[in-house]
């Protein structure tokens, strides 16, 4: 026999009412991993046999059985906070696109310097191009004129 479980589960349903929540599951995998987790607990297994079974970390089956004991099936559902919030807030980046659309040609270097002076956020280009293809906004190499070119050139080579 082996050692008693270092912590205890709250059964919040029944086996077989977890059982039926398992097969409605089926096709949210990360929530289906956690149930059958829940499941082997429920059927015995210590923690460290369910995390084996499921293939998962120690810590991360001790978190999951704390989420169960907290909040039962609604503590097993991820919650993503949905990332780190941006440098540039909505009305700043309203601004950028207006200050960027008054000029017709800008390099990325000049767009990230523009940023840098008016808002007081650094990024680098990469992001810079990023944000400008959001908007649909698209660089490319400055078109080179030639100061010696005449302005007639058109029609002088068409003449030819």
């Amino acid at each position: 026999m082996g050692r008693k479980q270092e912590k205890e589960i709250i059964r919040h349903v029944t086996l077989d009412d977890l059982n039926k929540r398992i097969k409605k599951e089926e096709k949210s995998v990360r929530i289906l991993e956690r149930l059958y987790f829940i499941r082997f607990i429920y059927k015995g297994d210590s923690i460290k046999e369910a995390c084996e079974k499921v293939d998962i970390s120690e810590p991360t089956g001790y978190s999951w059985l704390d989420y169960w004991n907290e909040r039962g099936y609604d503590g097993l559902i991820p919650n993503f906070s949905g990332g780190p919030k941006p440098k540039l807030g909505d009305l700043e980046r309203e601004d950028l696109k207006r200050m960027v659309a008054e000029k017709d040609a800008w390099t990325l270097r000049e767009v990230r310097d523009l940023i840098k002076h008016e808002f007081d956020v650094e990024y680098s280009e990469m992001q810079v191009w990023r944000i400008l293809t959001s908007w649909n906004m698209h660089h490319a190499k400055p078109y080179i004129l030639d100061k010696k070119r005449p302005e007639d050139a058109e029609t002088i080579l068409k003449k030819t």
